[in-house]
């Protein structure tokens, strides 16, 4: 099952992701990416030992971003890739049929793609501007969400496709709107006064069905 609510987790000032992954599982996410970049592998191998220790504690699954052979070797449930890392096809071989694998896309062209390397969900973004993410893709905003949905819609293509890039809680309702499964955030949660508060409304709009609506045709 791919979490409709995803977390991606951000360094402390000490460089350790753990911290804001103890405050995304107390505040109720079971969903954890970590997502380190500009470290070494040993670095990424200690932090994802750790992160999935703690995602164990609160029946969590972990998704390690950009390392397949890391993920195997913590025993994580999944993998994310970007368009730049290892080929989804590549990456299968290494975590075996059983693991999730995540793409990134930024355009329905990369969403194709995704699905024909057999991608199980997509991150599709960003929404607008974000600091969390360096060498940014052009900006979809509302707009580009709802085309390339339309066109997948038209298509016949169903595979569950996340909102990531500066999502705030008040985009969450219009997204799900235009037919999106889900969101992945990170400074939002991060951030918060009061991470369980966010957490909790996520929550209720990503499940309330009166949000759920089917892409406009085109």
């Amino acid at each position: 099952m791919i979490n409709k609510l995803q977390y991606i987790s951000q360094a402390d000032p000490s460089g350790s992701h753990i911290p804001a992954i103890e405050q995304a599982l107390g505040a109720g996410c079971r969903w954890i990416q970590l997502r380190i970049k500009d470290q070494s592998s040993a670095y990424t191998h200690e932090q994802a030992l750790q992160a999935k220790a703690l995602s164990d504690t609160f029946g969590a699954k972990l998704i390690i971003n950009d390392d397949p052979e890391i993920a195997v070797a913590v025993g994580a449930q999944g993998v994310h890739l970007g368009l730049l890392d290892m080929a989804i096809p590549e990456a299968r071989k290494i975590v075996g049929p059983d693991m999730i694998i995540g793409g990134t896309a930024n355009t329905h062209e990369h969403v194709i793609q995704r699905v024909n390397e057999g991608a199980d969900y997509i991150g599709l973004g960003p929404l607008r501007f974000t600091s969390t993410k360096k060498n940014l893709s052009p900006l979809l905003g509302f707009e580009g969400y709802q085309s390339i949905l339309n066109q997948l819609s038209g298509q016949g293509i169903d595979i569950p496709v996340v909102a990531i890039g500066g999502i705030a809680l008040a985009d969450v309702r219009r997204l799900m709107r235009l037919g999106i499964y889900g969101v992945a955030v990170s400074g939002l949660i991060t951030h918060a006064a009061d991470a369980q508060e966010v957490v909790q409304t996520l929550n209720i709009e990503l499940n309330s069905r009166t949000n759920h609506l089917k892409p406009a045709s085109c």
